[in-house]
C-alpha cells in the first residue's frame, strides 16, 4: 500500500506563494463581514468552501511540496489540488456581492474576456498539457522560480476554469444546460486523455530529476503509472459530482422558472420565458420576483390613488 512522504517544506517558495493568500483572505474576510452588516451576509457553507480551499493548498505546498520533488505521483497530488480541488472550493466560495468591489476595477474588466468559457477551457487545457512537456516539468522541479511560475498558472487557470461553470459571474446566453455539459465532458475529456498517457506509456517522461523512486524501491515506470491512476480516479470523482450538480441545478432552475412564470400570470403581470430563464440561471431569481411584487404593490397604490378622488366625490 502506497503511503505519501509527507515532509514538511522548509523552500521560502512556499511562503512566497501563501503570502498573497493569506492577504487574498483578510481582504475576503473583511468583505464578507462588510456584506453582513449590511445584511447580506455570506453563507456559511461557502465561506467554508471558501476556506477550505486555503487549507487544501496549505497541504499541498507544505506538506507534499518536498516530496513532490522526488516522486511524480506525489507531484500529480500536488498538481490536482492546486489546480482543480483548491480552486474548485474557493470559486464554489465566492458571490456576485463579494465580486462587486472586484468587478469594477478597470483591469479586471478589461480581463472579462478570459471569462468566455470556450477561451477559459482552452486555456486551462492548453496550460496543464504545457506544464507536463518534460521541458517545462523538469524545470519546474529543478528551478523554485519556474515552480512558483507553474503553481500560479495552474492555480489561476483552473480558478477561471472553474469560475466560468460555478462562478457568480455573468454567464453567456448560449450557456445553458447543454452549454455546461458539453463544457463539463470537454474539460474531464482533457484530463482523462493526460492520464492515459502516463497509465499505459512504456516511455519514462522525467527520467532526469525525479530521482527518490529508487529510495522509495518503485521504477520510474510504475511512479508514473501510479500518476496516471492517480488522474484517472479524481478526473472520475469530479466528473461524477458535476453531472450529479448540473443535473441538480437544472432540476431546480426549472422548478423555479416555472414559479416565477405562474406567479406573473396569476398576477396579471408582464413576465417573458426568456426573462425568467436569464434571471434563474444567473441566480437572481429571488430578485426578480422581488421586483414583480414591487411592481404588483406600486400598482395597487396607483389604482387606490384613482379610486380616491371618486370616492370623495360621491361623498359630496
Amino acid at each position: 500500500m502506497l503511503s505519501v512522504p509527507l515532509a514538511l517544506s522548509t523552500d521560502a517558495s512556499a511562503a512566497v506563494q501563501l503570502g498573497p493568500l493569506a492577504i487574498l483572505g483578510v481582504l475576503y474576510e473583511r468583505r464578507a463581514r462588510a456584506l453582513a452588516q449590511a445584511g447580506d451576509p455570506v453563507p456559511a457553507g461557502r465561506r467554508a468552501c471558501f476556506y477550505g480551499g486555503f487549507v487544501v493548498i496549505a497541504v499541498a505546498l507544505i506538506w507534499l511540496g518536498a516530496s513532490s520533488r522526488e516522486l511524480l505521483w506525489v507531484q500529480t497530488i500536488e498538481q490536482l489540488l492546486l489546480g482543480d480541488v483548491a480552486a474548485l472550493l474557493i470559486v464554489l466560495g465566492l458571490t456576485a456581492p463579494l465580486l462587486a468591489p472586484v468587478i469594477r476595477i478597470a483591469l479586471f474588466e478589461r480581463l472579462r474576456v478570459l471569462s468566455h468559457p470556450a477561451i477559459a477551457l482552452l486555456a486551462w487545457a492548453i496550460d496543464v498539457y504545457a506544464w507536463h512537456l518534460p521541458v517545462l516539468y523538469q524545470a519546474a522541479l529543478r528551478y523554485s522560480g519556474i515552480g512558483v511560475l507553474e503553481h500560479a498558472m495552474l492555480f489561476g487557470l483552473g480558478l477561471n476554469m472553474w469560475m466560468c461553470l460555478l462562478g457568480p459571474l455573468p454567464k453567456p446566453g448560449w450557456f445553458g444546460d447543454m452549454g455546461r455539459l458539453i463544457y463539463i465532458v470537454a474539460a474531464r475529456v482533457a484530463g482523462a486523455v493526460l492520464g492515459n498517457i502516463f497509465l499505459w506509456s512504456n516511455t519514462i517522461f522525467y527520467p532526469d530529476v525525479l530521482t527518490g523512486q529508487a529510495r522509495f524501491h518503485l521504477s520510474p515506470l510504475a511512479d508514473q503509472s501510479i500518476a496516471g491512476a492517480i488522474m484517472l480516479v479524481e478526473d472520475t470523482l469530479i466528473t461524477l459530482g458535476l453531472f450529479w450538480w448540473l443535473f441538480m441545478r437544472s432540476t431546480r432552475e426549472r422548478e423555479e422558472r416555472r414559479q416565477l412564470l405562474e406567479f406573473a400570470s396569476a398576477r396579471g403581470l408582464e413576465l417573458s420565458t426568456a426573462r425568467a430563464a436569464r434571471a434563474v440561471a444567473s441566480g437572481r431569481g429571488a430578485e426578480l420576483r422581488r421586483r414583480l411584487e414591487a411592481r404588483l404593490e406600486e400598482g395597487e397604490r396607483a389604482s387606490e390613488r384613482i379610486r380616491a378622488p371618486s370616492g370623495a366625490n360621491q361623498s359630496m
